[in-house]
């Protein structure tokens, strides 16, 4: 897809959101916000998928993981955009019996959803599973997950990061949401990640950057990062972008990390967001 029609697409995945969130006053709507033209593209312009014909072992197709399970509002927007499940169901997000649960579950079978995650850690060591049975069936798609930088204070990660490297898994594109922020605060003053790029690299992975809000720039990492597979090193790309954004009062801060917006803010957000492809 053109960036043009990339960009309009964002802005209503980021509509779809905050209506979300503050449809039930619950959820995440600030690395929602921020990881929206990262998936839109990932969805929309990168991965080879069939939305129509989802299966779970996904056989000769690329396979997203969502380690940081918590921005499900994103990813279900993205979803429900591309044509796993209609855009209407958009409007059952963590309601009673709904298939869109807080965090996203395999238990209801909503397409698209391979992992049950929010238990932050995980899904690193589970794309790396899928990576692995990929490369035994002779299968040449790829396994793409994200990260939240928060996240990677968790041990398991390292653990993960540590087996790619020594395993070679080279079918795989972890990317890394750094925004600096997480539910306590500012990353560095929780526990500081150091020099990321420089963290990856002594893991033993290929390391790329980018502008996780610049979607020119996403469509160019993926292709430098398509052609560093498949030679021995695991890749990352850590993305550089801001909690919420797109709604002015939501950046800058943490405090909107999992704070649902009231009728006064929903507007004041919607205002901020061109509608493209119709709210739901």
């Amino acid at each position: 897809m053109e960036v043009k029609e990339l960009e309009q697409i964002a802005s209503q995945v980021r509509r779809d959101i905050v209506r979300m969130v503050a449809g039930v006053n619950s959820g995440h709507p600030g690395g929602s916000l921020g990881c929206a033209d990262f998936l839109t593209v990932l969805y929309f312009d990168e991965m080879n998928h069939n939305p129509t014909d989802f299966k779970m072992d996904g056989i000769d197709e690329d396979v997203f993981y969502l380690s940081n399970g918590h921005i499900s509002p994103v990813w279900y927007s993205v979803l429900a955009r591309s044509g796993y499940f209609p855009v209407s169901e958009l409007g059952t997000f963590r309601k009673l019996s709904s298939r869109l649960q807080g965090h996203p579950s395999t238990d209801k079978g909503l397409p698209g959803v391979r992992m049950a995650s929010g238990s932050l850690g995980q899904g690193l060591s589970c794309a790396l599973g899928t990576a692995q049975v990929k490369k035994l069936n002779n299968d040449p798609n790829l396994v793409f997950s994200l990260h939240g930088d928060g996240e990677l204070q968790e041990g398991q990660i390292w653990e993960a990061a540590m087996y790619a490297a020594a395993k070679k898994v080279d079918n795989i594109i972890a990317t890394i949401d750094y925004n600096g922020r997480q539910i306590d605060g500012d990353v560095d003053d929780v526990i500081s990640l150091g020099n990321l790029n420089a963290k990856w690299q002594a893991f033993g992975w290929e390391v790329l950057e980018m502008d996780g809000h610049n979607i020119a720039e996403i469509k160019e990492t993926f292709a430098k990062a398509r052609v560093m597979t498949g030679k021995g090193k695991p890749i990352v790309i850590i993305m550089k972008t801001e909690m919420g954004q797109g709604v002015d009062y939501m950046m800058g801060s943490h405090k909107w990390h999992g704070v649902a917006p009231n009728e006064e803010q929903l507007a004041s957000a919607l205002s901020q967001l061109e509608e493209t492809l119709g709210d739901y």
